[in-house]
């Protein structure tokens, strides 16, 4: 049994786990963290992480940047792993969850979906086969209107992954208005839609002379990070300190 605590547990994400957790045999919550104190939930629930006074074996983190660096301190002190999915961290923030590493294990992806991190192997494996025969390479994804960054973070690990198929020789180009030139062949294109309530569509397009291969990833509801984020609590428990991510989960 993977003893969880769910840090920023009365968010959307941290309920959405909460309901995931609690049909699944292998897995338990013993403990929540959340500033804000509105929701009741089926075990105990603390403001900060100082407080809380509850063995686990790893803090599935879904909150703000601003409570990381605690979560750390608390994860080192406790030697508790950590599945790390809050986004937006500083450089300095990646450096000491790398530093953390050497103590406990820690599991960053830049997408807790097992599709995407399926789709990046194959990626991987299919890009220079592709590339080699002539094919372009366009990455566009569409998010709600809510979302502020553009390309998605999941976009650009999806152009990481190609970009590591081919040998890392391709340039990321993402916008073309001001340019007036035929399209180079070394260069992989991302494109960003933004409307509605779109949770994450994903296409990798390989476009080639008639025809055209396209790898899609459609997510319908939040619940599919949060599945992968139980799966990868359940990896890291009793495994050695170290960095970790999606791609050691799914095999």
């Amino acid at each position: 049994m993977t003893r969880i605590i769910m840090h920023g547990c009365n968010g959307k994400m941290g309920q959405t786990i909460s309901r995931i957790v609690s049909d699944d045999v292998e897995a338990e919550i013993v403990a929540g963290i959340d500033p804000y104190d509105g929701i009741r939930n089926d075990y105990p629930t603390f403001t900060s992480i100082k407080d809380c006074d509850v063995e686990a074996d790893v803090v599935i983190d879904f909150s703000s940047a601003k409570a990381v660096d605690d979560l750390m301190d608390y994860c080192e002190e406790k030697k508790t792993g950590l599945v790390l999915c809050t986004t937006g961290l500083s450089d300095e923030q990646i450096a000491r969850a790398q530093k953390l590493a050497e103590a406990v294990p820690v599991l960053r992806s830049a997408n807790m979906s097992m599709g995407i991190n399926l789709l990046e192997k194959v990626l991987k494996d299919v890009s220079a086969t592709l590339a080699e025969a002539g094919f372009d390479i366009e990455v566009v994804e569409k998010h709600h209107k809510l979302k502020k960054d553009a390309p998605s973070g999941t976009a650009l690990a999806l152009a990481d992954a190609v970009s590591e198929g081919l040998g890392e020789k391709y340039e990321y180009v993402f916008d073309r208005s001001g340019r007036q030139i035929q399209r180079p062949q070394k260069e992989i294109g991302l494109s960003a839609v933004r409307g509605g309530t779109i949770v994450g569509d994903h296409d990798v397009i390989f476009a080639g002379e008639d025809e055209v291969i396209t790898f899609s990833h459609r997510a319908y509801s939040k619940a599919v990070f949060g599945k992968g984020a139980v799966q990868a609590a359940k990896f890291l428990t009793g495994k050695a300190a170290g960095l970790y991510n999606m791609s050691d989960v799914i095999g």
